[in-house]
């Protein structure tokens, strides 16, 4: 089972990249290699730096995976393998890919710019800023959820943050040779796996221990500064180091797969609605999109797309790779923690002393995951025991255990930092409108600095009550309202300014907006409750957040159908 299924994932990937992907790019969007991308044209060496393409690749997809791909489907594990799994393969195919293909060069010929300017230029300006809180919010509970993640990870496994900080320095390092050096850049990529080789050994031989105040405090100072650097001096080539790390865990989880050749210990399907969010039943549908995301869809990632790797594209073809590739390559990731998860993990929480069986997996899988077994561990056992089950069982499992816990620890880091420098700009962008009122203020809410302090700090704070059940699926509905309203803006982007239809990119948009609108409504009847009952401070601000994007959702899509039919007026600024 596990051998056809990763055989088959991989395929079907394959094929869509090739066929669809190389479609949209000649068809669609008409991506032409002789305009000078916004890199280029309005390089200022902090935000716009044209790129090679290779380790743009490895910046995207380290920014927009993080843990993501990997928490989302561990959780959905609770439904079984066959419904986690469609939900992956189905958003990738018809929602994710192309979402993120279109953000992506939607921002290109917008000289950068993000996609609440898309929308504000193809809908309306109400919608554009509204969209533009929309962003923030969802910024913040990024942060929240992905710092929880972590301050459980560095609290288990001492390593793990010995191999972020240690990988930090070995970032510098890269960024040193890449850009101040005349060293060749494939001898520098050598120097750079070296590093990461060395980073493995130096967090096994020298763990570093602390407190979880400690660890909730590094990241707020941590996030502050790389949010504030140069992309150059430290996200880029500590990304580009993160997607090496990747890419060798994807090719030993691919071939543990497919050499185990294993049946699955966990239920195909358990049940529609088994125990996930804050301990209550949840339905597959309509709440799959908010505990699946980035492995599946994201909108995340066109906060990403269009915040920052639009303004180091090269040049236009890249586009495809980076912005259609990524999310394929993400959605195999996420394949393979379905069959680690269902193939071994009842052997190893069993080993653990979980009591768990088939017939029980709907009750006692997710609360087994708040004990002993945290969803990063789970994954870490998993996918260590399946290759350890293979011809690869010459390397050590506890190594294994220990390069998977580092995989996911620094993939979550580069989100936290990622989204914060995100989170900057939305800031100042939206202070955009004080600056004609009071120049003191606008200043210092689009400072750098300050514009990365705020957001920090209400991310952090959040993270920090440890309410991982509540920031999870509140992560995951406003990541997915996003989502639909980015591919919604694609699609206005399409008709009207490249004057094609757009169905392929409607309809989902559409599915997904209803969808995630019931489960927001769902999560605030059911989830926001209960969590305000057990932690009120933390409960109360999480749902005065949701309750704001739901109005905001209806606002957008009014909006959206309002001016879908409208040509644009000949008065409007455009950037293309």
């Amino acid at each position: 089972m596990t051998t056809i299924i990763v055989i088959v994932g991989a395929v079907v990937y394959a094929a869509l990249y090739w066929v669809y992907g190389k479609k949209m790019e000649t068809d669609v969007v008409k991506a032409d290699n002789n305009i000078k991308t916004p890199a280029h044209r309005l390089y200022d060496g902090v935000d716009y730096v044209p790129t090679r393409t290779s380790v743009l690749f490895g910046h995207h997809f380290a920014s927009v995976a993080g843990a993501a791909p990997i928490v989302g489907p561990v959780v959905a594990m609770a439904w079984g393998w066959v419904p986690a799994l469609a939900w992956v393969w189905f958003g990738n195919i018809f929602i994710g890919a192309v979402h993120d293909y279109l953000a992506v060069m939607a921002s290109v010929r917008y000289d950068g710019k993000s996609i609440q300017f898309v929308a504000s230029d193809l809908i309306n300006k109400r919608t554009g800023y509204l969209f533009y809180v929309l962003v923030f919010f969802l910024l913040i509970l990024v942060v929240a959820a992905f710092a929880a993640v972590l301050g459980g990870m560095f609290l288990a496994n001492p390593g793990i943050p010995a191999a972020a900080t240690y990988l930090l320095v070995a970032a510098v390092i890269m960024g040193f040779l890449l850009y101040k050096t005349k060293i060749p850049f494939t001898v520098t990529t050598v120097i750079g796996i070296v590093m990461l080789l060395l980073v493995i050994y130096l967090a096994n031989a020298f763990p570093l221990v602390a407190s979880r105040n400690f660890w909730f405090l590094a990241m707020f100072f941590y996030i502050i500064i790389a949010a504030a650097l140069p992309v150059q001096v430290l996200l880029q080539p500590r990304d580009y180091l993160n997607a090496w790390l990747l890419y060798f865990g994807l090719i030993l989880g691919g071939l543990g797969a497919i050499f185990a050749f294993s049946g699955f210990s966990a239920p195909a399907f358990t049940t529609f609605s088994p125990i996930i969010s804050a301990g209550q039943p949840t339905p597959f549908w309509p709440v799959v999109p908010l505990i699946i995301a980035c492995g599946s869809l994201s909108g995340f990632h066109s906060l990403v797309a269009s915040g920052t790797t639009s303004k180091q594209i090269t040049s236009e073809k890249a586009g495809l790779p980076i912005g259609y590739g990524v999310m394929l390559v993400e959605g195999f990731l996420s394949t393979i923690v379905v069959i680690a998860v269902a193939g071994w993990g009842m052997k190893v929480m069993t080993d653990a002393g979980q009591t768990i069986t088939a017939a029980g997996w709907a009750t006692q899988y997710t609360p087994a995951m708040s004990g002993s077994f945290p969803n990063a561990a789970m994954f870490s056992e998993t996918w260590a025991a399946m290759i350890a089950d293979t011809w690869l069982n010459f390397i050590p499992e506890a190594f294994l255990r220990i390069i998977a816990g580092m995989w996911v620890s620094s993939f979550a880091l580069t989100t936290l930092d990622s989204t914060n420098r995100l989170a900057r700009y939305t800031l100042a962008e939206l202070a955009l409108p004080l600056k004609k009122y009071s120049e003191g203020v606008y200043r210092a809410l689009s400072n750098r600095w300050i514009a990365s302090i705020i957001p920090a700090a209400i991310g952090i704070w959040l993270g920090w009550s440890g309410s991982f059940g509540l920031l999870w699926p509140s992560f995951g509905s406003a990541n997915q309202l996003i989502a639909s309203i980015a591919l919604l803006t694609g699609t206005a982007w399409v008709t009207k300014r490249l004057k094609t239809k757009a169905t392929y990119a409607f309809v989902p948009a559409m599915l997904l907006w209803v969808t995630v609108t019931a489960a927001m409504i769902w999560y605030l009847a059911v989830v926001i409750p209960v969590t305000i009952a057990a932690a009120p401070t933390t409960g109360i601000t999480v749902a005065i957040i949701t309750v704001a994007m739901l109005l905001i959702n209806f606002v957008f899509i009014y909006d959206f159908f309002k001016t879908k039919d409208q040509p644009l007026a000949d008065t409007e600024v455009r950037t293309e």
